[in-house]
């Protein structure tokens, strides 16, 4: 059932929906935000086991397959030794196993009415996305930044002559009658300290190299951080700016419940989760990704993960009955809708997205030259190809901000202070900001009223 080889190239039919865009967006127009988790295990089983309770979690939902850390890496003489030795990996080993194993995975789960998607974190993801073809999978995600940065030493260089690659490879499995997907993981580098502005550019910058090689079905993500108005800011100007540079292509918006050091109590966790899932019915965004209870600690169980689901997508249900056509703003004095707004956080994204875009015509080569000259500098990211000279804070209402802008083309648009930037201890002290503002608070855990 098991091979240590990748799984050939050449991709096989779907088994599920042709076309995941189109099914998110149409699920969503029916039935409200789509809710999806991120689950991954080793055993087919197990695996297959929680792709059918994700299908029976709620009306709209999404099943994930989390590929391990050992394949992220590509390394299959681990996972073999693993699996031989009887140990549990943190993820499926989509790579390892064949396609015939994976597609009785799939079997009579995948349909037209329940489509999967497979999540990674690889730099170097070329073998994944040939099992995943060739398993009848056809939507995936990451991207040449934000699965290069974050995950290790990989030289940037090489991730975007990687996804470049993969990208061209996605397209082309186009001509079985399947329309691949590519979500960008962009909005969610490093999970938190990291200003919207940045995180919503680098999201569409990714979308825009996805395009440049050749794919037109794609998702723009973007990752809660602490302060409600700031996301809803943060949602409404991805929205508007890849109305205006994917004008062309099929798309949609993902938000990610809080990336970062999560709450170590239940009802901590659920009030997070709860306002991730409020914010997405809010702003219309098409689907969410849940976190659990037991994020703090440990890999989730099926039941954490489907009780995650189940609860928000009763917020989002709630929300939509109860406030179908209110417009989320604080601003008395503007009664547009945040999209159509020079929001900060819009206006801090479409500069440095231009800046970018001026630096080559090639979106790769663009990438490239823009860590290098610190156009983009990610704070506190010690990979060896991040600037590493910019910083942000956390103010007293819990927005990211600018500290230092280092080489950010960001001048005459954004203040700084020294006086802001953080040292150590309120480092420390601001990573942790969301698990104390949850963890304690000792309201009654929502999950069980």
């Amino acid at each position: 059932m098991t091979g240590g080889s990748p799984a050939r190239p050449d991709p096989l039919p779907a088994a599920g929906p042709a076309d995941f865009g189109s099914f998110i967006r149409e699920r969503h127009r029916v039935a409200g935000t789509v809710v999806q988790p991120r689950m991954g295990f080793s055993d087919p089983k197990t695996m297959r086991a929680g792709l059918v309770a994700t299908e029976a979690a709620a009306v709209a939902t999404a099943g994930t397959i989390t590929v391990d850390s050992y394949t992220r890496v590509g390394d299959l003489r681990a996972v073999a030794e693993a699996l031989a030795a009887g140990r549990d990996l943190n993820g499926y080993p989509l790579a390892h196993h064949d396609a015939a194993t994976t597609r009785r995975v799939l079997a009579g789960v995948q349909s037209d009415s329940f489509a999967v998607q497979v999540r990674h974190g690889s730099a170097a993801p070329r073998s994944i996305l040939a099992a995943l073809l060739a398993a009848g999978l056809n939507a995936t995600e990451g991207g040449p930044v934000s699965y290069c940065l974050p995950y290790g030493r990989t030289p940037l260089v090489e991730s975007v002559h990687n996804w470049a690659a993969s990208c061209r490879l996605l397209a082309r499995s186009g001509a079985t009658g399947a329309r691949p997907h590519l979500e960008t993981f962009g909005g969610c580098m490093l999970g938190q300290l990291c200003p919207p502005s940045l995180l919503v550019a680098i999201s569409v910058l990714e979308a825009l190299f996805f395009r440049q090689h050749g794919l037109d079905s794609i998702s723009v993500s973007y990752a809660q951080q602490p302060n409600p108005e700031q996301n809803r800011e943060a949602l409404a100007a991805l929205r508007r700016l890849c109305g205006r540079f994917l004008p062309d292509i099929d798309w949609h918006v993902v938000l990610y419940t809080y990336m970062g050091v999560y709450p170590t109590t239940a009802h901590g966790a659920y009030r997070l989760l709860g306002q991730a899932a409020e914010l997405a019915a809010a702003t219309g965004t098409e689907r969410l990704i849940v976190k659990t209870v037991a994020e703090s600690s440990r890999i989730p169980t099926i039941d954490e993960n489907v009780a995650a689901l189940k609860y928000a997508a009763e917020v989002t249900g709630r929300w939509a009955a109860e406030q179908p056509d209110k417009i989320e703003s604080n601003d008395t004095q503007d009664a547009r809708p945040l999209e159509q707004r020079d929001t900060q956080v819009y206006l801090e994204a479409l500069r440095l997205i231009e800046a970018v875009r001026d630096l080559s015509d090639d979106l790769g080569r663009a990438l490239i030259r823009a860590f290098q000259f610190g156009y983009l500098d990610v704070p506190y990211c010690l990979h060896p190809d991040n600037p590493g000279r910019s910083r942000s804070y956390l103010d007293d209402s819990g927005r990211i901000r600018w500290a230092d802008l280092g080489s950010l083309p960001l001048g005459g648009i954004v203040e700084t202070s020294a006086a802001t930037a953080l040292g150590s201890a309120e480092l420390l002290a601001a990573l942790s900001y969301v698990r104390r503002a949850y963890d304690q608070d000792a309201s009654t855990d929502p999950a069980s009223s």
